[in-house]
């Protein structure tokens, strides 16, 4: 009998992760997601998957592959004037343009997750001047990142799913009021990998 116990009572292997439309096994990192349009949801995809999805038609348009470009504009016309209208308490937000609602939507990282800033038209407005990377920016899978820090702004465009990994970061690791050393790390790190996979606006538009 007690041999018999002993296979509940062993550490288990994680289950693999796996595609969410066909089942396939995917690696653990570095796999494509779909966006669901009429969910607004995120979901693992293997790579023949990604593919299929990547023309914005497929399955009627519900599906959309999530992109892997990364873009930084150094001339991002932004100030502490500018930022204050956003009414965002901390350092870091993202914008993406809602397809449904046709407009930009503000989020920002909290202990609670990702909370959504309710911003006036000027700062809509705001946010598309300061930035070419307004005008290249795909519709529900890709995402304005920006960030104020001592040596001032930056913005970059990425893939939506690097956003909502770095609101889930931030909530695992959020301590106190200012979030903590942990935190501000995990923010370092990713920003960093960030910046390291960025190409400038203008040499894209050159190419």
């Amino acid at each position: 009998m007690t041999a018999g116990l002993r296979r509940f009572l062993a550490p288990r292997e994680p289950a693999p992760e796996r595609c969410e439309l066909c089942g396939a096994v995917v690696a653990e990192h570095g796999h494509r997601h779909l966006v669901d349009i009429e969910q607004r949801s995120l979901s693992c995809a293997c790579t023949p998957c990604a593919l299929l999805f990547e023309h914005s038609g497929a399955a009627g348009g519900r599906y959309r592959t999530v992109p892997d470009r990364y873009l930084t504009d150094p001339q991002l016309r932004l100030d502490d004037s500018t930022w204050d209208l956003f009414q965002i308490p901390v350092g870091v937000a993202f914008f993406f343009r809602n397809s449904a609602m046709d407009r930009l939507v503000a989020l920002y990282p909290s202990p609670a997750g990702a909370t959504e800033s309710e911003l006036d038209p000027a700062a809509w407005q705001a946010v598309l001047d300061g930035t070419r990377l307004a005008t290249l920016l795909e519709p529900d899978v890709e995402a304005l990142l920006l960030r104020r820090s001592r040596d001032g702004y930056a913005c970059f465009l990425v893939p939506i799913d690097v956003c909502y990994q770095l609101v889930g970061r931030m909530r695992l690791h959020w301590k106190g009021f200012d979030g903590g050393a942990r935190a501000r790390s995990e923010l370092e790190e990713l920003f960093g990998y960030v910046a390291g996979r960025a190409r400038v606006a203008q040499e894209v538009a050159r190419s």
